[in-house]
């Protein structure tokens, strides 16, 4: 009898606000353009760190900067399920001619309010629960998740 394991997708998004406005992307999916976080799938050999800083850049010529973990989110899709570590963090201006990646439409900022009232565009349940995790974590008074609560432990060999 052979079994079958679990593994959901490990992804990373940004959570970055700026004056009242979060930093988001329109993107193509298979429904349609949504909107998300500048967001993505963990690559080989990359830490969770070294993932939102790329994801950032690529998809909106912005370099961030973490400074916490706002929180890790296990969202079911079909057969199988997306694990995201969002990360909070601040950004400066975006590079000049730096092209975003496939299928990124644009980047744009957005107040909470104006992302509430599109929630038929949302890439995912996250995109929203993010934000008002964000706003309440600020509004209480609450740190985020130290980034060195994260190991990034290489493989060695011999472990299982």
């Amino acid at each position: 009898m052979t079994i079958q394991r679990f593994k959901p997708a490990v992804t990373v998004a940004a959570i970055v606000e700026r004056d009242g406005r979060f930093l988001l992307v329109e993107e193509e999916t298979a429904q349609g353009l949504g909107w998300n976080q500048p967001a993505g799938h963990l690559e080989p050999n990359e830490s969770l760190l070294q993932a939102v800083i790329r994801e950032t850049l690529e998809e909106t010529a912005h370099e961030l900067t973490p400074v916490g973990l706002l929180g890790v989110y296990l969202t079911p899709a079909g057969e199988g399920a997306y694990l995201r570590f969002a990360f909070v963090g601040t950004v400066g201006q975006a590079l000049p001619g730096r092209s975003l990646d496939a299928g990124i439409q644009r980047a744009f900022w957005a107040s909470a309010d104006e992302i509430r009232a599109r929630q038929d565009v949302h890439r995912s349940p996250a995109v929203m629960r993010c934000v008002d995790d964000y706003l309440a974590a600020r509004e209480q008074g609450r740190a985020w998740l130290p980034l060195d609560s994260l190991a990034y432990l290489p493989e060695q060999g011999g472990v299982r």
